[in-house]
């Protein structure tokens, strides 16, 4: 009977121990592992570099196409970039123009 009541007590005193160290697990787990842990963080940080490199591209992209749009407005007509527009929209070429083929794969625009 001794025993069973020793026994009895230390289930009871090493309960409150064993639920707070499964609380602390289970809270450090998802720190590091769930949605909005430090894995997660990592990821998103990347996600965001990759981000800021594709905008960096998308913007040199906007300034180059504004400045080949702005040769073909008002006063200012810029007789290359119309000379080279209408080649393209009409796909002729001039008899003393050099022409250099690409793989269809590899456009140029």
């Amino acid at each position: 009977m001794d025993l069973w009541r020793s026994a009895k007590r230390q289930a009871r005193a090493a309960v409150a121990p064993v639920v707070f160290l499964s609380l602390t697990a289970y809270f450090l787990w998802h720190a590091s592992q769930g949605d909005r842990g430090l894995l997660a963080y990592a990821e998103r940080q990347l996600d965001l570099v990759l981000a800021r490199a594709q905008l960096v591209r998308a913007e040199q992209d906007v300034v180059l196409w504004e400045r080949r749009v702005a040769g073909l407005r008002g006063a200012y007509l810029d007789a290359d970039a119309l000379d080279e527009r209408a080649r393209a929209m009409l796909n002729a070429s001039n008899p003393a123009d050099i022409m250099l083929m690409y793989p269809n794969d590899q456009k140029l625009f």
